[in-house]
């Protein structure tokens, strides 16, 4: 199958070198030009190395090639920032909003509430090296957290958290599937809409065993890799 053929040829340069994390690949037109077929066939390839992990779309803009993804080991509870640090990334992140709104049906049910409970919601954007890779928005109990809406909430709430309320993130639970993106999440992410994401959604613990919020992350699938490490008990 030419699509295939065409993938390959595109995967090696990347395995290469010729093409590095962040290239742009020449316009549609000139590519089907240059492999000699149908852009509808070259779409095939592009999506597929897509799908892999390896190229991504970016509205209006074209395909690039993916850049290393960024190691996420849901065991622990280190912020987003220092994550990346880490492992030698830029991190920054960008609000989006931040309101106390009635909890929504989702939100209720997470945080175990009755629906329309007021809570914080907290929409932020996430850059790894100056790429937007993640929308998360948290839903937060107001009551263990007053006046949270008053400080910068921009960066990490692990930080606000422990600075100004002496609350630690202790435990967390979650559950990771696939989904696309769609509306102003994809906008955001500068995604055409339908792109393949990453879904996380974490519940949040406290020091205390308290659920105290949850977090709804939604990433472009190729910008993070889950990896952890599991300790067998013998016998």
């Amino acid at each position: 199958m030419q699509y295939i053929k065409i993938m390959e040829a595109i995967n090696e340069q990347i395995d290469a070198g010729l093409l590095t994390a962040g290239n742009k690949l020449p316009a549609e037109r000139k590519l089907a030009e240059s492999f000699n077929t149908t852009r509808i066939t070259l779409r095939e390839s592009l999506a597929l190395l897509e799908s892999e992990g390896k190229l991504y779309r970016e509205d209006r803009r074209g395909w690039f090639v993916s850049p290393e993804p960024l190691r996420y080991d849901p065991t622990l509870t280190t912020n987003f920032s220092s994550m990346a640090t880490d492992q030698g990334r830029v991190a920054r992140s960008e609000l989006l909003d931040a309101k106390l709104v009635p909890a929504s049906r989702r939100a209720a049910s997470l945080l175990s509430v009755s629906p329309f409970t007021e809570v914080y919601r907290i929409d932020r954007l996430r850059f790894l090296d100056e790429r937007p890779v993640m929308v998360v928005t948290n839903f937060i109990l107001p009551e263990y957290f007053p006046n949270l809406l008053e400080l910068d909430v921009t960066t990490s709430l692990t930080d606000t958290y422990s600075e100004h309320y002496n609350t630690l993130y202790a435990k967390t639970r979650y559950r990771v599937s696939t989904t696309s993106l769609l509306g102003e999440t994809a906008q955001a992410l500068r995604a055409t809409a339908g792109s393949p994401a990453m879904f996380i959604e974490r519940l949040n613990y406290d020091q205390h065993d308290r659920m105290i919020d949850c977090d709804l992350e939604y990433w472009r699938h190729d910008a993070l890799s889950i990896e952890s490490v599991a300790t067998l008990s013998k016998g």
